[in-house]
């Protein structure tokens, strides 16, 4: 086999973990049994040695599609070809307290009589860790790591399967209308399995089909773009851990933003920054329950830092702070891109502007589900104070420059929206606070951002100071209120924004080539969220018309199942981690705000 484009796939999910299910019916990435953990099928990064877990029928030439039932996220992959028709149904059970996590695959045959190969090929810890395969009976397999710390696994099928080099093997034909299950499981003391029940196959279907379907009926958005926006909801959902209330930026590591490239990053953690926005959208579409597990996983972490401190930038879900970064040399990494790291170093970085985002979805969580504690107004007031002290501070930025340490315009903007949201949720609730510091603060720094950071030069507003460089979180000056859509100096920077970092409707994350350190390559990829962070700004600008345009070619730039990853590369193809949360999340606010504009010009019409 070789490797399958990032956008071919499709992910299923358990909101413990995820996997992703190739057009070709091969499940060549999933982490085992949590978001976090060591991988057990990584084909996707290495085609040879990470694993895989195939599940196909064995046709002499075929075509295949990819599509989830609606309003779910079970997946359906189906096989074309003259000798019949074949379908793979792949899905993951929620799981309750006392169920063992379970993945299961289902092959039917619609029509004709169709042959299929099962290969389930684990390669625990990454492809570090040696097992071994025990056979209960015809249809139960035991696969057992080496050391400590491993989760042995059971797979078993309705059909008599072997053992071939560490794998287990299935061939054998079904009629039309006639399937069988295959079920991948925990297995150890207290796992009490489910999946011997001749039941258990359709039930767990329904069950998971119910649970996904009740869920998106709770959905509040009834605008233009309903199936995208749904997928998009669906997506962040299944990046939500169900223990913690926390969020992942992606279920995946080492996906490369170039291919060839060295950054190639993990992402299966919870950003301050991605989380908060992701728990705005949530919030925006009615998602009541996944505000207050997020809140009360970010008040964790409020009471976890010193009276002078501030958040890091990301933690493990669990809310685990050391998340130290090393290479996996095993792995060739995805189409030889490499490093394959994981862990991630930007956990020691400074990024202050974490600052505004927390505190804008303190706001609209205030203001939109419930009140906020006493205990989370006094974590969130202590870090407002910290950034009256540490606003000029040099960082990383939204983009976490691993050498470049400068006060970027973004940071400081970020600092500017956590004292204009502080100040506004002390005055509305009366909640104690020191307000007359925190407004002479706002209006330093609201006056800082006009004098330092716009460039006569360049007509515009620039990354940081001094430089003539633009970036894309600009843009976030007119998302965050800021400024207005009619001041003059904001439309200057927003039409060089265009000239300087579009390509159509693409937007890059800043000028190639113009930073002296940690350049960006000429050939990186356009960044998905800034493109509709551009559509959401011509919108509120009043460029309707034109954002509608460029949001509906927008839409097709996602995969076949609505999917994004980070970023687009030079031909169109996916590139980074997948499905990339901040995507989506950028796709549901400009989709939310066209409607809000279309819906008034036609009233007015």
């Amino acid at each position: 086999m070789s490797y399958q484009p990032i956008e071919n796939y499709g992910v299923i999910g358990d909101l413990h973990t995820a996997a992703l299910v190739g057009m070709n019916g091969s499940i060549d990435f999933m982490c085992f049994p949590g978001f976090d953990s060591p991988t057990l099928f990584a084909a996707l990064l290495d085609d040879k040695k990470g694993g895989r877990f195939q599940l196909a029928p064995v046709f002499k030439d075929s075509k295949s599609k990819q599509i989830y039932l609606p309003d779910s996220c079970i997946l359906i992959t189906r096989f074309f070809a003259e000798e019949g028709m074949a379908e793979i149904s792949d899905f993951m059970p929620i799981k309750r307290e006392e169920t063992p996590h379970e993945l299961v695959r289902r092959a039917k045959t619609v029509r004709g009589e169709v042959r299929y190969r099962m290969i389930c090929q684990p390669r625990f810890d990454y492809a570090r860790a040696h097992h071994k395969v025990e056979r209960k009976s015809a249809t139960e397999i035991l696969f057992i790591p080496e050391g400590k710390g491993q989760t042995a696994l059971r797979l078993v099928s309705e059909v008599p399967m072997k053992i071939e080099n560490g794998a287990a093997v299935a061939e054998f034909t079904l009629a039309a209308d006639k399937r069988a299950t295959f079920v991948l499981e925990e297995d150890g003391p207290g796992k009490e399995s489910r999946c011997k029940s001749p039941e258990f196959s359709s039930e767990s279907f329904k069950e998971t089909l119910n649970f996904w379907r009740k869920w998106m009926s709770r959905c509040t958005y009834r605008g233009r773009w309903r199936e995208m926006v749904n997928r998009s909801a669906l997506t962040l959902k299944l990046l939500t851990s169900q223990p913690h209330g926390s969020m992942v930026a992606a279920p995946t590591f080492g996906l490369p933003e170039k291919i060839g490239g060295d950054k190639n990053w993990d992402y299966r953690y919870t950003w301050i920054r991605d989380a908060c926005f992701s728990v705005n959208c949530l919030m925006s579409l009615g998602y009541i329950e996944e505000a207050k597990a997020f809140m009360a996983w970010i008040a964790d972490r409020c009471a976890e830092i010193s009276k002078t401190g501030n958040l890091q930038v990301l933690y493990g879900i669990d809310g685990k702070h050391n998340l130290r970064e090393s290479n996996l040399k095993n792995l060739e990494g995805y189409r030889k891109s490499s490093p394959v790291r994981i862990g991630n170093a930007a956990y020691l970085q400074s990024q202050i502007d974490i600052c505004g985002e927390l505190m804008s979805c303190a706001h609209i969580y205030d203001t939109t589900v419930e009140p906020i504690s006493n205990d989370m107004w006094n974590h969130l007031s202590r870090i407002v104070d910290w950034v009256c002290d540490n606003w000029r501070k040099k960082g990383a930025g939204i983009w976490e420059y691993r050498e470049l340490r400068k006060v970027f315009l973004f940071s400081q903007l970020m600092c500017w929206q956590a004292l204009e949201r502080g100040i506004r949720l002390a005055r509305a609730r009366s909640l104690p606070a020191p307000l007359i510091k925190w407004l002479r603060v706002r209006d330093v720094i609201y006056r800082d951002l006009f004098k330092n950071f716009w460039s006569p030069k360049e007509n515009a507003f620039v990354q940081y100071k001094g430089t003539g460089n633009l970036d894309s979180s600009t843009l976030q000056m007119l998302l965050t209120g800021f400024i207005g859509p009619g001041d003059s100096k904001w439309n200057a920077t927003l039409k060089a924004i265009q000239k300087r970092l579009m390509s159509d409707t693409l937007v890059y994350r800043y000028e190639s080539g113009k930073t002296k350190r940690d350049q960006l390559a000429e050939n990186e990829g356009t960044f998905c969220i800034c493109s509709f962070w551009h559509i959401e700004c011509l919108a509120r600008s009043g460029d309707v018309e034109q954002a509608r345009l460029l949001f509906e070619k927008m839409l097709g730039y996602a995969n076949h199942l609505g999917l994004y990853a980070e970023e687009l590369g030079p031909t169109g193809e996916h590139l980074g981690n997948f499905p990339q949360a901040y995507t989506h999340l950028g796709l549901i606010s400009a989709a939310q705000e066209l409607d809000k504009r279309l819906s008034a010009t036609d009233k007015d019409s």
